[in-house]
């Protein structure tokens, strides 16, 4: 006889959280994506505010080089390391709920676990705060105002706790399938970094974005505390037992490998910023615009990986490999042809991007010139991006402590700071910018040829396949979107001009090749497009 299984909470009578319907996962990608958008369209209105209000000189590289902390915390305890422990964890203790283990595996997951990194954040950010000149001096020994940069500093550590507890209730709200609060959690940041940054510029100078960044942290965990509440309360009553249940602490072994993952690959981050400190003033800032511009088409295709990665790791918690093979497959092709459009787009228009969003106050056209030079530099390792995010998701999704993704990490850093250091006396930022693309490649191939028992054993030959049809369509696109954005003069009918050729070549040659997830990407893009259209404008 089965055991008795608990009440769900948003599926079907008497099942905890059963196998999600496609159209629940297509709600919630365009919820989250909507959200995402959202938060990405403020992160560059900050970055418009900061070049606005300080330029891309002496001041706004000592803030970004405190800016480092909070770009670490963020993947190490939000968006990568944390949660590639936590989502698996929060899904086999609701598997295990729902099979009737005794007690609520679920609070005893939080009671084991919370705590205890609450403690080790808060330990970790005092460290920050008390090394601040120590930290400055290692990231770039060879800025120009290290004082500045200490008193930014301090006061981005405080991040780490903040940013902590968000990643934690980030990662037990997905596995409970609720989305919309972890979505929304960037666009209460950047609203806060934005607001200190006009209501105390005037006084603080650029230190009022690194209050900023104190605030949006203390915002992001506020946005999601009320929905985790809800969900640990409607848990089910402990279940009558003679055994009583323990605390189930997280695998040490597999923090260990996820946050060293992640911290080698925000390292490429500290490579180019400790280059990028020995070259003129202006350069930090350069990279720092570039890169944040660049990366929107990749936050656009991992959007449907934070919603199935959840339904990966619980198929995999239930023994159903070949569902979680699917879904990595599908994930794969959706999320290359979203980053290759997007790749192509930046490639064609990326003076015209750069112009339109910051050429204003102490922003001016050679720091355009310049930073759209580095842009498209970046844009070239889209691709590699976007496969590190949804590969490294089949390594970890099963639970399980595992190092060839940090080998395969390792090895990519090593890459970048070779070639960085080869090229940044004769090509300065475009040499950096160059030396990432490459390193964050040979870090995806090597993670697309570990696959198989390490990770969830998705077919090589067929996916390497697929993956080739919407970059052949990519380079076709961006050679003619390139020479259409170049004839008019304006920068807003130019970039129009240049998008519009890029994504009519991309379709017509996606679908002449047969590109299976090109499809499903277009619709994604168009309909996150018309529902933001609609929210802006009605």
């Amino acid at each position: 006889m089965s055991p008795p299984r608990a009440p769900g909470h948003g599926g079907e009578p008497g099942v905890e959280n059963p196998p999600p319907t496609r159209g629940f996962l297509a709600r919630a990608a365009l919820g989250t994506a909507l959200f995402s958008v959202l938060g990405s369209l403020l992160g560059l209105v900050r970055d418009q505010s900061l070049a606005r209000l300080f330029g891309a000189g002496r001041d706004t590289d000592a803030f970004l080089v405190a800016w480092t902390i909070p770009e670490f915390a963020a993947t190490l305890l939000i968006e990568d390391g944390l949660a590639f422990a936590l989502v698996p964890a929060f899904s086999l203790a609701l598997a295990r709920r729902g099979q009737g283990a005794p007690g609520d595996p679920v609070r005893s997951l939080v009671a084991g676990t919370l705590p205890k990194l609450a403690l080790a954040f808060a330990g970790v950010g005092a460290l920050l705060i008390g090394g601040a000149p120590q930290l400055v001096e290692v990231l770039a020994p060879g800025l120009r105002d290290p004082g500045l940069a200490v008193g930014c500093t301090r006061l981005t550590a405080t991040c780490v706790l903040t940013f902590g507890l968000a990643g934690y209730c980030s990662a037990a709200l997905r596995a409970h399938r609720r989305f919309l609060a972890p979505a929304a959690i960037y666009v209460a940041y950047n609203a806060g970094i934005i607001t200190a940054m006009f209501a105390l510029g005037g006084h603080w100078g650029v230190r009022s974005a690194a209050f900023g960044v104190a605030a949006g942290g203390a915002l992001m965990v506020a946005v999601q505390l009320p929905a985790l509440l809800r969900q640990l309360r409607q848990g089910p009553k402990a279940r009558e037992s003679a055994a009583v249940p323990e605390e189930r602490p997280l695998n040490v072994a597999l923090m260990a490998t996820v946050l060293l993952f992640a911290l080698c690959r925000q390292s490429q981050v500290l490579i180019e910023r400790f280059l990028a400190s020995h070259l003129h003033s202006g350069a930090i800032s350069h990279l720092n615009y570039a890169q944040k511009v660049a990366q929107i088409p990749m936050t656009m295709s991992m959007m449907l990986c934070t919603v199935t990665f959840p339904v990966v790791a619980r198929a995999l918690a239930e023994g159903d490999t070949e569902r979680a093979r699917d879904r990595v497959e599908r994930d794969l092709s959706v999320a290359a042809s979203v980053v290759l459009l997007g790749t192509a787009v930046v490639v064609a228009c990326a003076p015209q991007l750069i112009r339109l969003l910051f050429q204003r106050g102490a922003f001016t056209a050679a720091d355009t010139a310049a930073t759209a030079g580095v842009m498209r530099v970046y844009a070239l390792g889209l691709l590699g991006q976007t496969l590190v995010g949804v590969l490294v998701r089949s390594y970890f999704s099963a639970g399980r402590a595992t190092w060839y993704p940090v080998g395969a990490m390792a090895a990519g850093i090593v890459v970048t700071s070779w070639l960085g250091a080869l090229t940044v006396g004769s090509y300065g930022v475009t040499g950096i910018a160059a030396a990432n693309a490459t390193g964050i490649t040979a870090s995806a191939v090597l993670l697309l040829a570990g696959t198989g028992p390490r990770s969830v054993p998705i077919r090589t030959r067929r996916v390497l396949v697929e993956l080739s049809r919407p970059v052949r369509a990519a380079v076709a696109a961006a050679a003619v979107g390139v020479f259409v954005a170049a004839r008019p003069a304006d920068p807003f009918t130019g970039l129009a001009a240049g998008a519009t050729a890029v994504t009519v070549v991309f379709v017509l040659l996606g679908w002449a090749l047969d590109a299976q997830g090109f499809a499903p990407a277009l619709r994604s893009v168009a309909t996150v497009t018309r529902r933001l259209a609609h929210a802006v404008f009605h």
